[in-house]
């Protein structure tokens, strides 16, 4: 998959994408910390979704300061890597996964 023709970071609101077939997504700072594609996270999302009473784990950094990014990287041509302001950094979203993950569109997406 191709990068995303204009990248466009607002630290504290969030990450708009432009695409090369013209459509544009954008993803919310707290959704892409949520949606991190990191093994901690996933594992963390597969448990919310099997018990509803699992426990979201407290911000690392424990300010109460909302979740902001950081700074970001490219990583290589595939990908890019957000740092969050409560210490998450292992996350790397690569071009495919944020296309998957779009909100606006993975709703009609078939599994």
């Amino acid at each position: 998959m191709n990068p995303p023709t204009s990248i466009d970071l607002k630290k504290n609101k969030g990450l708009t994408l432009e695409w090369e077939d013209g459509s544009t997504s954008y993803y919310s700072i707290a959704f892409l910390r949520r949606m991190s594609p990191s093994a901690e996270a996933r594992q963390l999302r597969e448990e919310i979704a099997s018990n509803p009473l699992a426990v979201l784990p407290a911000s690392a950094t424990g300010t109460g300061e909302p979740l902001t990014a950081t700074d970001a990287e490219l990583v290589g041509n595939y990908a890019i890597r957000i740092l969050f302001s409560d210490g998450h950094t292992t996350g790397i979203f690569s071009w495919r996964y944020l296309r998957e993950i779009d909100p606006e569109n993975s709703q009609s997406k078939p599994e």
